[in-house]
């Protein structure tokens, strides 16, 4: 059975899944990106990661490296993800995504395939299928989960869209165990709202429902935007009731400025004891400028302390990214995570630099930093 090298191995899979992923609308295309991410802190291990894109008649095709610091402190391989997208007609587009780590005796191994086959119908409406499969031990695939989605205009202005996720059940088949519904309604004054509702097989083949989430995003002015989320969910007498609020705002200034801010409420308030009122538990500002071709963002987090009710906010963490073209005409990309020390003093923990070629290149989405681990 394939084992890991270091902890963390599925999280950092689900997030370098949604890097390098083939797109079809620009044939012909190739590029290539690295980065390397370090921390001082020695309980994180650096990472190095190179990825490469080939783009040519239909089809795609999308490779992406991880290697991590070994007990040696040299480099060795950590996990690998191949994607290849192939446009079958005009309405259909299949996508095989595989994923591999290594073994005890650094051999290659698969850890997990994805097919997705994306089909659209006339009138804007599209159905997604994506299978999930696992090696057993033996290494034959064995499904272990499939999505089915199934997305359409009902009329001008309102798309629905229904998924289903089906599980492996006792009989050796598979069985729906998961249910959401999303409508999504677009005014004529900019308004966006969307309720979805996620029910959940109860294992007698009843529906139970387990969470709301309803949204509505609406322009205020043409520099402002505001949008709120509310999440549902049932309370210790089965009734839906409000379990979380965000509400944002983004404006747009004039040199091409954004900001951004995100409040969080929620009635599950770390370090204490759940009860029915919302609390501020993170507020989330972004500011991103452009200037002769850098883009900078720089977003910060601030949380009250554990076990705090109605404290006030602090920082907990900084993230700066800065992105620019070099003289080769490559992208450079450069993200620093800070966080306090017990002084409250803000010190770097994270650092990633990257280059890539790709023309379409903003910013880098950095990995998930991965547990060193114990010294044997």
């Amino acid at each position: 059975m394939p084992f890991c090298r270091v902890a963390g191995f599925s999280a950092l899979i689900l997030t370098i899944s949604g890097l390098a992923q083939p797109g079809l609308a620009q044939d012909n295309q190739s590029w290539t990106s690295s980065s390397q991410q370090n921390s001082p802190n020695a309980t994180i291990n650096p990472l190095r990661t190179s990825e490469s894109h080939t783009a040519s008649d239909g089809s795609a095709v999308s490779r992406t490296s991880v290697e991590t610091m070994g007990m040696d402190g040299r480099y060795v391989p950590y996990a690998n993800l191949e994607t290849q997208s192939v446009r079958v007609n005009d309405t259909t587009v299949r996508t095989t995504q595989r994923a591999f780590g290594w073994d005890v005796d650094g051999h290659r191994v698969l850890i997990q395939e994805k097919q997705e086959e994306i089909r659209s119908l006339p009138g804007g409406a599209q159905t997604v299928t994506r299978t999930f499969s696992n090696p057993d031990a033996n290494g034959a695939l064995q499904v272990v989960q499939r999505e089915m989605e199934d997305s359409r205009q009902i009329r001008p202005g309102v798309q629905v869209t229904n998924t289903t996720i089906l599980s492996p059940d006792i009989n050796g088949g598979l069985s729906a165990a998961v249910r959401t519904e999303q409508r999504e309604t677009r005014g004529n004054d900019g308004t966006i709202e969307s309720s979805r509702s996620t029910l959940l097989n109860d294992g007698t083949g009843a529906w139970k429902l387990s969470e709301v989430r309803e949204t509505t995003s609406k322009p205020e002015s043409p520099e402002l935007r505001t949008k709120e989320e509310r999440i549902f969910r049932p309370d210790s007498t089965g009734r839906l009731a409000l379990a979380e609020r965000t509400v944002s705002h983004e404006s747009k200034a004039s040199g091409g400025e954004k900001r951004e801010m995100v409040d969080t409420y929620s009635t599950n308030v770390p370090g204490v004891a759940g009860d029915d009122n919302l609390q501020l538990v993170q507020r989330a500002s972004t500011v991103q400028r452009n200037s002769a071709g850098t883009q900078s963002t720089i977003q910060q987090i601030e949380q009250p302390s554990p076990g705090s009710v109605g404290a006030s906010l602090h920082l907990t963490q900084e993230v700066i990214d800065i992105v620019r073209p070099d003289a080769s005409g490559n992208t450079r990309q450069n993200r620093t995570i800070l966080t306090p020390d017990s002084d409250g003093r803000m010190g770097q923990v994270w650092l990633d630099t990257g280059k890539t070629d790709n023309p379409a290149a903003i910013q880098v989405d950095i990995k998930a930093p991965v547990q060193k681990p114990a010294k044997k």
